[in-house]
């Protein structure tokens, strides 16, 4: 539907106005719904797809990131396991500093070996300080190393406010993230590690004869589509999460942070996760090959080049505004022969209301060779009548 609504509505115009095409850039434009309140300090929420920002409220704001932090450290191995450096078989030691940690635990024994796969459900399902000093210590010898080593990962994959001095999340007036941050760091969790992001959803795990569950509240709910990933907590940052969900195929990255109790943490991130999935959808505007226009041709076998997108365009939008959206193309000028397949001749420009305009390449649908100097003499002799006739 939308994709015959943007071909209905699509116009071809010409600018002399280069700086437009040269200004317009690809984005994951905001798709802002109705909005909902929430108590939550701090709340991202986006398309894992397209990368749209569904909701946002101060998620770039430094924030004590308590028990998600350990979503690095996770990282972190997981990282080590798909180069290969460990196996999941493999095993550290427990040292007196990870078996004396407080806070939420394992419960590994001092001077033991626990094999890796372990940890993991450790760090995971039941949050164990103790597990990811036993990971730190591992991987790099001491948590000072380690979290050096957190630092220079979180430049890599996209972190731009966050900075570790531990691997638990232990409470430091230096060690921080965003809601933003935890949001990009959950989803290259998913794309970077298919292989293992499968433990985030295991609801509980026994260790040295102590069964925990994880402590993932949206875990239980039927129908909730939650996969993933992890809570925190400090008596000074509040009640965190950061949930991955999934339905009908659609995937939606939430970071919800700065509530008073465990109760309202379940009951804010399930609503806010409803919200999101009932507001909101994802609407391929136009399909890849599909023929959008037909732009003329100046000095080519064809007077016009079929358009079209080079990959599939796909947009998140409100549901009460997908019947709303209109596209236009602007073409450079002019567009001369000769032109490839694919090569970019102009910029569809996609319109929603009450968001921004989205720009996207339009690329030639096919090649268009040059004309030989015969045509070329031919269409400037018509020029020159043409314009002599006006």
């Amino acid at each position: 539907m939308c994709r015959d609504l943007m071909v209905k509505t699509m116009s071809l115009r010409r600018t002399i106005a280069a700086v437009l095409l040269l200004a317009a850039t690809l984005f994951a434009p905001s798709a802002m719904a109705e909005p909902i309140a929430t108590n939550a300090e701090h709340v991202h929420i986006s398309d894992f797809q397209t990368g749209s920002v569904l909701y946002d409220k101060m998620a770039d704001e430094r924030l004590g990131p308590a028990s998600m932090s350990k979503l690095m450290t996770v990282y972190m191995l997981f990282d080590a396991l798909k180069r290969g450096d460990v196996k999941l078989t493999d095993t550290f030691h427990v040292s007196k500093k990870a078996w004396a940690m407080q806070g939420s635990k394992m419960f590994v024994d001092i001077d033991s070996d626990v094999a890796v796969e372990d940890l993991i459900r450790g760090m995971i399902i039941q949050s164990g300080n103790d597990a990811c000093i036993v990971v730190a210590e591992g991987l790099a010898g001491t948590e000072e190393a380690f979290a050096e080593r957190m630092n220079k990962k979180a430049q890599e994959i996209g972190l731009t406010n966050s900075n570790f001095t531990n691997s638990t999340g232990w409470p430091d007036p230096n060690h921080y993230m965003t809601a933003k941050d935890i949001a990009t760091l959950s989803k290259r969790l998913v794309v970077d590690f298919p292989k293992y992001y499968a433990y985030f959803a295991e609801r509980e795990f026994t260790w040295n004869g102590i069964k925990q569950g994880n402590r993932n509240p949206l875990l239980y709910r039927d129908g909730s589509g939650v996969d993933g990933l992890k809570t925190g907590h400090t008596e000074e940052a509040g009640f965190g999460i950061s949930v991955s969900a999934v339905r009908d195929g659609r995937r939606i990255v939430m970071v919800v942070h700065g509530l008073t109790g465990m109760q309202e943490r379940a009951d804010e991130a399930g609503q806010l996760l409803d919200w999101a999935f009932r507001e909101t959808g994802n609407y391929t505007v136009a399909a890849k090959g599909t023929v959008l226009a037909d732009a003329p041709v100046e000095y080519g076998a064809s007077e016009s080049v079929p358009l079209t997108v080079a990959q599939d365009l796909v947009l998140t939008l409100p549901k009460s505004d997908r019947q709303k959206l209109t596209a236009r193309a602007v073409l450079a000028t002019p567009v001369v022969a000769p032109l490839a397949a694919g090569q970019e001749v102009g910029k569809l420009v996609v319109t929603v209301p009450n968001m921004p305009d989205s720009t996207y390449p339009l690329v030639a649908a096919r090649d268009v060779p040059e004309v030989g100097l015969a045509g070329r003499i031919f269409t400037n002799l018509g020029r020159l009548v043409l314009g002599a006739s006006q």
